[in-house]
């Protein structure tokens, strides 16, 4: 099986030497405007990777939501995370449906710092769409208080920042998009598909959300290099539920946990999150498997 490397050289070669993206993370930085010439190379790989077959299903939800957005309220997207390919996934698929153009425009996704600065191929790729960068609570994880200070120091500079433009972005008419686990699903660490804590404080700024499960594999994720992550073609279906007002959804959480006697309700209101993205991928991939065997001519195959 062949990976991002060596399944696309030349877009490779094309990205980075079109890159702008700073190899550093500070405060002066944390929103980057999206490279509009490096986006059409991630297109391609899409493009190349998608079986026919493959789009978004709930498109009236995302109508809806980048209605409400036009209208003046705050928006979130939430969509489950299996690879670095998601966003591209996302982003192109979305470009391809009917409207779908102005709703991927006004998209601002939140990365994480280690997109831009462990691999300038990985910053290349990430610098094609408009984001906010933070320093992820899972990457502070083990990090000593009096030996890291200084690590621990910057990534609190940053997130203050961060928190700033995130409120500007809300002002100015940004639809949100975040990956309520905070990295990517890794199948021998069971504990990357829970969601972070710090996304009930998303849902309680917020006024509406809307949750996207992601169905189909064409970038699988291996121990190491993110770049050595092989490659393959398949149906993908990015399936957006119901539009749901945060606050409803959080405060009906929050009560259901203080009658359960659940300490950390942070915690329980992003849990209710995972918990309804799982069951909407559990349902779109039986969808998934129905079109793939009729895309097949035989509909007995499983």
């Amino acid at each position: 099986m062949e990976t991002l490397t060596t399944a696309f050289p030349e877009i490779i070669k094309k990205a980075v030497a079109l890159s702008k993206a700073a190899s550093k993370i500070t405060e002066g930085n944390v929103y980057q405007t999206g490279n509009s010439r490096i986006r059409p190379l991630l297109d391609k790989m899409v493009e190349t990777l998608v079986l026919p077959g493959s789009g978004i299903s709930g498109m009236e939800n995302i109508h809806k939501l980048y209605g409400l957005l036009k209208e003046g309220h705050s928006c979130l997207l939430l969509l489950e995370h299996y690879s670095n390919m998601d966003l591209s996934l996302f982003d192109s698929l979305l470009r391809k449906e009917e409207g779908g153009e102005p709703i991927a425009d006004a998209l601002v996704a939140i990365a994480g710092m280690k997109l831009t600065e462990d691999s300038p191929v990985v910053a290349a790729f990430a610098s094609a769409y408009t984001r906010l960068v933070i320093s992820p609570s899972r990457s502070l994880q083990g990090l000593d208080p009096e030996k890291d200070k200084e690590e621990l120091l910057r990534s609190a500079h940053i997130n203050r920042a961060a928190t700033r433009a995130l409120i500007r972005i809300k002002e100015g008419g940004g639809l949100v998009l975040v990956f309520p686990s905070g990295t990517r699903y890794r199948p021998w660490d069971p504990s990357s598909k829970r969601g972070v804590r710090e996304i009930d404080s998303y849902i309680r700024l917020f006024e509406y959300m809307c949750p996207v499960a992601v169905n189909g594999e064409v970038l699988h994720i291996r121990q190491g290099d993110m770049m050595e992550d092989s490659v393959s073609q398949d149906l993908v279906r990015l399936t957006a539920g119901p539009v749901i007002s945060c606050s409803a959804f959080r405060d009906d959480i929050r009560i259901k946990a203080e009658k359960a006697g659940v300490e950390d309700k942070k915690q329980a209101v992003v849990d209710a999150i995972m918990d309804l993205l799982e069951e909407m991928h559990i349902a779109a991939e039986a969808e998934r498997q129905k079109l793939l065997r009729e895309n097949s001519g035989n509909p007995d195959v499983p």
